[in-house]
Protein backbone atom coordinates (compact mmCIF):
# COMPACT_ATOMS: atom_id res chain seq x y z
CA UNK A 1 0.00 0.00 0.00
CA UNK A 2 3.17 2.33 0.71
CA UNK A 3 4.60 1.83 -2.54
CA UNK A 4 0.87 2.64 -3.92
CA UNK A 5 0.85 5.26 -2.38
CA UNK A 6 4.58 6.89 -3.11
CA UNK A 7 3.87 6.49 -6.89
CA UNK A 8 0.46 8.66 -6.02
CA UNK A 9 2.59 11.31 -4.67
CA UNK A 10 4.75 11.64 -7.01
CA UNK A 11 2.53 11.27 -9.66
CA UNK A 12 0.22 14.50 -8.57
CA UNK A 13 3.10 16.75 -9.14
CA UNK A 14 3.79 15.33 -13.00
CA UNK A 15 2.25 18.08 -15.73
CA UNK A 16 -0.80 16.50 -16.68
CA UNK A 17 -2.05 16.34 -12.88
CA UNK A 18 -0.84 20.25 -12.43
CA UNK A 19 -2.76 21.31 -15.18
CA UNK A 20 -6.02 19.63 -12.92
CA UNK A 21 -4.66 21.13 -9.92
CA UNK A 22 -5.10 24.11 -10.54
CA UNK A 23 -8.98 24.10 -11.91
CA UNK A 24 -9.22 21.85 -8.52
CA UNK A 25 -7.50 24.39 -5.77
CA UNK A 26 -9.60 27.10 -7.74
CA UNK A 27 -13.16 24.71 -7.25
CA UNK A 28 -12.52 23.52 -3.87
CA UNK A 29 -11.50 27.55 -2.22
CA UNK A 30 -14.47 28.62 -4.16
CA UNK A 31 -16.68 26.13 -2.22
CA UNK A 32 -14.77 26.73 1.26
CA UNK A 33 -15.31 30.51 0.71
CA UNK A 34 -18.87 30.73 -0.39
CA UNK A 35 -20.02 28.31 2.69
CA UNK A 36 -17.58 30.79 5.30
CA UNK A 37 -19.41 33.99 3.66
CA UNK A 38 -22.51 32.05 3.63
CA UNK A 39 -22.76 31.23 7.12
CA UNK A 40 -21.33 34.45 8.55
CA UNK A 41 -23.58 36.74 6.53
CA UNK A 42 -26.68 34.19 8.23
CA UNK A 43 -25.68 34.54 11.28
CA UNK A 44 -25.21 38.59 11.02
CA UNK A 45 -28.40 39.10 9.83
CA UNK A 46 -30.20 36.70 12.03
CA UNK A 47 -28.41 37.11 15.13
CA UNK A 48 -30.05 40.62 16.92
CA UNK A 49 -28.75 41.56 20.66
CA UNK A 50 -29.62 44.89 21.86
CA UNK A 51 -25.59 44.97 22.67
CA UNK A 52 -23.36 45.61 19.85
CA UNK A 53 -20.05 44.35 21.38
CA UNK A 54 -22.23 40.76 22.54
CA UNK A 55 -23.53 40.58 19.18
CA UNK A 56 -19.76 41.37 17.73
CA UNK A 57 -18.57 38.88 19.94
CA UNK A 58 -21.19 35.70 19.46
CA UNK A 59 -20.27 36.67 15.24
CA UNK A 60 -16.26 36.58 15.97
CA UNK A 61 -16.95 32.74 18.20
CA UNK A 62 -19.01 31.86 15.13
CA UNK A 63 -16.39 32.95 12.25
CA UNK A 64 -14.14 30.72 14.64
CA UNK A 65 -16.37 27.92 14.68
CA UNK A 66 -16.83 27.91 11.59
CA UNK A 67 -12.86 27.21 10.23
CA UNK A 68 -12.71 24.70 13.17
CA UNK A 69 -15.66 23.02 11.43
CA UNK A 70 -13.44 23.41 7.56
CA UNK A 71 -11.48 20.29 8.88
CA UNK A 72 -14.90 18.55 8.98
CA UNK A 73 -16.36 20.51 5.25
CA UNK A 74 -12.58 18.99 3.66
CA UNK A 75 -13.97 15.69 3.17
CA UNK A 76 -17.26 16.26 1.36
CA UNK A 77 -16.07 19.38 -0.32
CA UNK A 78 -13.12 17.40 -1.63
CA UNK A 79 -15.09 14.52 -3.00
CA UNK A 80 -17.67 16.91 -4.73
CA UNK A 81 -14.45 18.54 -6.18
CA UNK A 82 -13.63 15.30 -7.52
CA UNK A 83 -16.45 14.43 -8.69
CA UNK A 84 -16.10 16.77 -11.48
CA UNK A 85 -12.17 16.07 -11.73
CA UNK A 86 -11.99 12.26 -11.20
CA UNK A 87 -12.71 11.16 -14.80
CA UNK A 88 -9.89 13.03 -16.20
CA UNK A 89 -7.34 12.31 -13.36
CA UNK A 90 -7.96 8.56 -13.33
CA UNK A 91 -7.86 8.43 -17.47
CA UNK A 92 -4.56 10.23 -16.58
CA UNK A 93 -2.90 7.61 -13.73
CA UNK A 94 -4.56 4.39 -16.21
CA UNK A 95 -2.81 5.63 -19.33
CA UNK A 96 0.40 5.51 -17.04
CA UNK A 97 -0.29 2.24 -14.62
CA UNK A 98 -2.15 -0.19 -17.49
CA UNK A 99 -2.75 1.33 -20.83
CA UNK A 100 -4.17 -1.77 -21.96
CA UNK A 101 -6.82 -1.63 -19.47
CA UNK A 102 -9.10 1.50 -19.57
CA UNK A 103 -12.30 2.24 -17.96
CA UNK A 104 -14.81 4.62 -19.03
CA UNK A 105 -16.96 7.60 -17.84
CA UNK A 106 -19.77 6.01 -16.22
CA UNK A 107 -23.38 6.36 -16.02
CA UNK A 108 -24.35 9.86 -15.04
CA UNK A 109 -27.41 8.22 -13.04
CA UNK A 110 -24.36 6.21 -11.26
CA UNK A 111 -22.61 8.77 -10.60
CA UNK A 112 -25.66 10.29 -8.64
CA UNK A 113 -25.96 7.46 -6.73
CA UNK A 114 -23.01 7.02 -5.58
CA UNK A 115 -22.46 10.74 -4.98
CA UNK A 116 -25.80 10.84 -2.90
CA UNK A 117 -24.96 7.67 -0.50
CA UNK A 118 -21.39 9.34 0.22
CA UNK A 119 -22.70 12.75 0.92
CA UNK A 120 -25.42 11.16 2.86
CA UNK A 121 -22.67 9.16 5.18
CA UNK A 122 -20.26 12.31 5.10
CA UNK A 123 -22.65 14.66 7.12
CA UNK A 124 -23.97 12.08 9.17
CA UNK A 125 -20.74 10.98 10.15
CA UNK A 126 -18.95 14.07 10.30
CA UNK A 127 -21.66 15.44 12.10
CA UNK A 128 -20.69 13.07 14.88
CA UNK A 129 -17.21 13.74 14.33
CA UNK A 130 -17.75 17.18 15.21
CA UNK A 131 -19.30 16.38 18.18
CA UNK A 132 -16.24 13.89 19.96
CA UNK A 133 -14.13 17.37 18.83
CA UNK A 134 -14.53 18.22 22.97
CA UNK A 135 -13.39 15.11 23.88
CA UNK A 136 -9.57 15.34 24.21
CA UNK A 137 -7.36 12.15 22.71
CA UNK A 138 -10.48 10.87 21.15
CA UNK A 139 -11.67 13.42 18.57
CA UNK A 140 -7.76 13.32 16.14
CA UNK A 141 -8.70 9.17 16.47
CA UNK A 142 -12.44 9.38 15.38
CA UNK A 143 -11.55 12.20 12.68
CA UNK A 144 -9.13 9.86 11.31
CA UNK A 145 -11.21 6.48 11.08
CA UNK A 146 -14.55 8.67 10.02
CA UNK A 147 -12.28 9.99 7.40
CA UNK A 148 -10.47 6.69 6.66
CA UNK A 149 -13.93 5.26 5.93
CA UNK A 150 -15.10 7.68 4.06
CA UNK A 151 -12.37 8.45 1.42
CA UNK A 152 -11.78 5.24 1.24
CA UNK A 153 -15.43 3.81 -0.20
CA UNK A 154 -16.17 6.98 -1.61
CA UNK A 155 -12.68 7.04 -4.30
CA UNK A 156 -12.95 3.16 -4.75
CA UNK A 157 -16.06 3.25 -5.82
CA UNK A 158 -15.52 6.20 -8.52
CA UNK A 159 -12.79 4.25 -9.55
CA UNK A 160 -14.43 0.86 -10.02
CA UNK A 161 -17.32 2.18 -11.46
CA UNK A 162 -15.22 3.36 -14.75
CA UNK A 163 -15.48 -0.71 -14.75
CA UNK A 164 -18.33 -2.79 -13.55
CA UNK A 165 -22.31 -1.59 -12.82
CA UNK A 166 -22.96 -0.69 -9.20
CA UNK A 167 -23.65 -3.34 -7.93
CA UNK A 168 -20.38 -5.12 -8.62
CA UNK A 169 -18.69 -2.10 -6.82
CA UNK A 170 -20.29 -2.80 -3.71
CA UNK A 171 -19.71 -6.28 -3.95
CA UNK A 172 -16.06 -5.78 -4.42
CA UNK A 173 -15.62 -2.79 -1.93
CA UNK A 174 -17.22 -5.38 0.91
CA UNK A 175 -14.55 -8.63 0.14
CA UNK A 176 -11.95 -5.92 -0.29
CA UNK A 177 -12.59 -3.40 3.05
CA UNK A 178 -9.37 -3.56 4.77
CA UNK A 179 -7.58 -2.74 2.13
CA UNK A 180 -9.70 0.09 0.79
CA UNK A 181 -9.49 1.40 4.77
CA UNK A 182 -5.92 2.06 4.71
CA UNK A 183 -5.63 3.48 1.68
CA UNK A 184 -8.74 5.63 3.17
CA UNK A 185 -6.46 6.05 6.06
CA UNK A 186 -3.66 7.39 3.83
CA UNK A 187 -5.59 9.83 2.13
CA UNK A 188 -7.48 11.05 5.19
CA UNK A 189 -4.19 11.90 7.01
CA UNK A 190 -2.75 14.29 3.61
CA UNK A 191 -6.94 15.88 4.46
CA UNK A 192 -5.97 16.51 7.99
CA UNK A 193 -2.59 18.83 6.90
CA UNK A 194 -3.54 22.25 6.23
CA UNK A 195 -3.02 23.50 2.94
CA UNK A 196 -1.91 20.13 1.64
CA UNK A 197 -5.39 19.10 1.89
CA UNK A 198 -6.36 20.60 -1.08
CA UNK A 199 -4.33 18.11 -2.65
CA UNK A 200 -6.57 15.57 -1.23
CA UNK A 201 -8.63 15.14 -4.26
CA UNK A 202 -5.75 14.57 -6.86
CA UNK A 203 -4.09 11.91 -4.21
CA UNK A 204 -7.25 10.24 -3.70
CA UNK A 205 -8.02 9.90 -6.91
CA UNK A 206 -4.29 8.98 -7.95
CA UNK A 207 -4.26 6.12 -5.25
CA UNK A 208 -7.39 5.07 -5.37
CA UNK A 209 -7.20 4.04 -9.07
CA UNK A 210 -3.79 2.13 -8.53
CA UNK A 211 -5.67 0.07 -6.02
CA UNK A 212 -8.61 -0.97 -7.58
CA UNK A 213 -6.04 -1.92 -10.59
CA UNK A 214 -3.87 -3.98 -8.34
CA UNK A 215 -7.54 -5.86 -6.95
CA UNK A 216 -8.58 -5.90 -10.49
CA UNK A 217 -5.29 -7.60 -11.86
CA UNK A 218 -5.99 -11.10 -11.10
CA UNK A 219 -9.68 -10.99 -12.55
CA UNK A 220 -7.94 -9.25 -15.60
CA UNK A 221 -5.16 -12.09 -15.74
Amino acid sequence: MLSLAFAALAQIFTAPFRHVLIKTLALTLLFLILIFVGAETALGHFLVLPYHWLATSLIVLAAIALLIGFAFAITPVSFLVAGFFFDELAAIVEAEIDPAHRGKTPPLGAQIRIAAVFAALALALNIIALLLLLVPGVNAVIFLIVNAYLFGRGYFELAALRYRGVEDVGRIRRAHEWQIFLAGLLIAALAAVPVANLLTPLFGAALMVRVHNKIAAPAKA
